[in-house]
This record gives C-alpha cells, structure tokens and sequence, in this order.
C-alpha cells in the first residue's frame, strides 16, 4: 500500500468479533491469561499478546503498525509523548554511558534532553557546528553510541542531508537517529536514505488536531547489532532482568523496539492513554491530504513575507536562494515544510508588537495543528538556552516561528499583515 493508504487502513483491517472497520477503544488495563503457563510465556516475551497496558494495549498496537507502516520500518513504540519517545531511543541505545553526536539545530526541550538531563545518566552530548556529515564526523570516538538529527529543524527550518549522514554513521558502525515530526513519513521516509531509527511526537502533524499528545519509536529494523556488540552489548549479551533473554537472538531484526518496550516503557512508565491512541489514529487517517494543504498554504504565506517592506528576513526553504533548496527538492520532492521562521523589521519590541496584534492566528507552542500557530521561541521553546546555543539553533531576539495551518490563505495573510501594521507603528513612534 502507497502511504496514502496506509494512513488510513494500516495495521487493522476489521474487528474480528463485530466487524467494526474503525479501531476500537480498548479502555483495559490488563487482560485474562489463558493459564499459569501462558501468563508466564507472555512475561517471559517468548509468546506474543496482552498482559498489562503499560507495556502493550490492542487500540495503541494498531496505531503502532500503521506508524511503523508509514515509515517503512518493522516495527514501533508508541508512548506519551515526543519527548519520552526520543529519550527512551537514546536510553535505549546508550544506558551504559556513552555519547550522542549531534547539530546544533534541534527543539529546545531536546536540546535539554541531551545537554543536562541525560548527563545525569553518563551520556555525553556533542554538538557539531552545523548539520553537515564532514563537521559531525570529527566528533565520534569509541564512546559514540548514535548520530542524532531532525530531518527538518525546528524552529530554525535546516533540512539535513540524511543519506550523507548515514553513509557517515555506518561506516564507523553507528546508527542514525532521526527525528521526523516536521515532515512526517507524507513529505519524507528517512529510512529510505538510510537512517535507522526515527522517532516522532505524534501530538504535532501527525496527528494533527491538538487534542492528543503522543510519540513514536519506529525501528527500521537493518542495524545489525552483532556486529557492533562492543558497543551495544545490551542487544548481544543476557539480560539478566529477562532469565537471561538476548535480545539479538529472540527478536532480530525487531530488537531494539524490543528492548525499548521491555526495558523502558515497562519499568518507566510513559504510556500512551488507548484514548490517545485512538485519537492520533483518526489524525492520521487524513495526514496526507492536510500536508498538501499546509504546503500551499505555507508557500503563500512566505512568499507574502518576503514581499513585505515591514519584514526583515525569511528562513524558508521553499525560496530558490535558501542554502536547503536543493535538499528540499531531493529528499521533500520541493515540497517545502509549513514551519518556518522570519523577523519582523525593527526592535524586539517591534516583534512583541507584532505577536501581541495576532487575532486569527494563535500564539502558543504547538506546531502542525490544523491552526496556524506562532511562537517566539527566544521567549519560550528556547528559553533555557544560552544566547549562543540560541544562535547556533538558529533563534535570535526578534525570531518568529510560524506553523501556516489549514485556514484559507488569505484569511491568514491579512492577520499577519495587521500584526505587521502593528509592528510598524510602534517602529516609527520609536
């Protein structure tokens, strides 16, 4: 199935005892054990089924294989949020210590995530100087336990040669870790240029609505961990939690999901609610046709900006002269992202003008919601960061960050033009 109709029929055909086509909501905590004997294979992992929603629930399975599905991975994790499914990859793949080798251009609660929260843990965090392969290279040792990136930054736009990062992980034996919440599996696949782990908050574009938070871990299921077992003997040795269960060996190619599931969704605990689940699930039952419509709606609304005298700068690159053009036409098929940023002519407090003025369009932190949605990240998605890291993300004082939603274009040009009218007006009193 093209990925279309995945979105819509992936992972569940019909109920099978009332042939319901919609998947239903399995509102259990726990499930019945055929015997003694069948309780103890399910929590020996060598038979496959329910037991316990913290670890597996039948509404979040279905939503697990349509993900895993739209990504063309064997298999996925789904858990609370975004956030818990990137932190739960990177404990997943380095819990004995190590490092992570990353770009500067990442959300600012990941950025947290990696700099100070996971330092309490033994892993290090190394930040390169852009998102290029040869400037991300000189950074890996023998310590290196994955490649880290977001296909598309958020909120600074950069688009990542993934493939380039690939080739360059895999010959030093790592695997590529990829966020791909900004562009879904609808614009970009990055496992077919070679990454081997993506992971999503599926509260953004996916399921688009902004009622449901939720993550996902999707495991393309090609890094052989046999081969690196000096680096990841979790996957090669007995665990001793499990009667001795090596990972490699029971699960394959389906491992690491494995591992994450066993390891960290069920003694941490970051469980997607089946009302969650299901919730994404009709998101994504339409994510194909709303990205087409945040495309176009984006290009309209940039292409204004930049136009505009009251308008300092544009990042989007959906522009010829951006530096990601190319990118976007190789790896998005010139199908440039509805999240982008620009800055607003004047001083910050030309920029607060600006934010202030909004009326259609909503000031929060939210991206890929059928509304369009602002922020100023220096303000608050990037509020814990130093001055420099703001600016190595891409983040300066009078940065705005725009998700262009589903709103009639023009509807959503002529907010931005009165916030604009604001802004001027305090300029020139200035």
């Amino acid at each position: 199935m093209r990925r279309e109709t995945i979105s819509i029929h992936g992972g569940f055909t019909c109920d099978p005892s009332t042939k319901a086509v919609a998947p239903p909501i399995y509102q259990n905590v726990a499930y019945e054990f055929d015997s003694a004997d069948h309780g103890a294979a399910l929590f020996n992992l060598e038979t496959p089924g329910f037991r316990y929603s913290r670890i597996a629930n039948p509404t979040t399975d279905i939503l697990e294989k349509r993900v895993a599905q739209l990504e063309g991975g064997v298999s996925a994790l789904a858990v609370a949020s975004g956030q818990a499914a990137l932190a739960y990859a990177l404990l997943t793949l380095a819990d004995r210590g190590g490092s992570i080798v990353a770009p500067p251009q990442l959300y600012g609660t990941t950025h947290t995530l990696l700099a100070h929260t996971l330092k309490s843990h033994g892993i290090e965090a190394r930040f390169a100087p852009s998102e290029r392969a040869a400037d991300m290279a000189p950074l890996i040792d023998e310590t290196t336990r994955a490649v880290f990136c977001e296909s598309v930054g958020n909120p600074a736009g950069n688009i990542c040669d993934i493939e380039a990062l690939a080739e360059m992980s895999h010959l030093r034996g790592l695997p590529l870790l990829v966020d791909n919440t900004v562009a879904t599996p609808i614009l970009l696949r990055p496992i077919e240029y070679g990454a081997d782990i993506v992971v999503h908050s599926l509260t953004k574009f996916m399921g688009g609505h902004g009622v449901a938070m939720g993550g996902a871990i999707v495991d393309s299921g090609r890094f052989d961990w046999r081969s690196q077992s000096s680096r990841f003997p979790m996957f090669c040795e007995p665990d001793d939690s499990y009667h001795g269960l090596v990972y490699a060996d029971r699960f394959g190619p389906e491992a690491f999901i494995a591992r994450a599931r066993s390891v960290y969704q069920r003694t941490m605990g970051a469980v997607l609610a089946p009302m969650s689940a299901f919730l994404i699930l009709q998101g994504i039952e339409t994510v194909a046709l709303r990205m087409e419509r945040h495309v176009e709606n984006a290009r309209e609304v940039a292409y204004f900006l930049r136009g505009d005298p009251r308008v300092a700068w544009v990042d989007y690159v959906g522009f010829p002269e951006s530096p990601y053009h190319e990118l976007a036409r190789k790896y998005l098929d010139a199908r440039a992202p509805s999240l982008f940023t620009f800055g607003v002519k004047g001083s910050l407090d030309s920029a607060k003008a600006f934010y202030d003025a909004l009326k259609l369009v909503k000031r929060l932190v939210n991206i890929g919601d059928t509304r369009t949605l602002c922020c100023h990240p220096a303000s608050t998605t990037h509020r814990q960061m130093t001055p420099d890291e703001q600016r190595r993300a891409g983040v300066s004082a009078e940065t705005i960050r725009l998700s262009v939603g589903l709103e009639h274009a023009q509807d959503i040009v002529e907010d931005l033009d009165h916030a604009l009218d604001a802004a001027a007006r305090l300029d020139r009193i200035a």
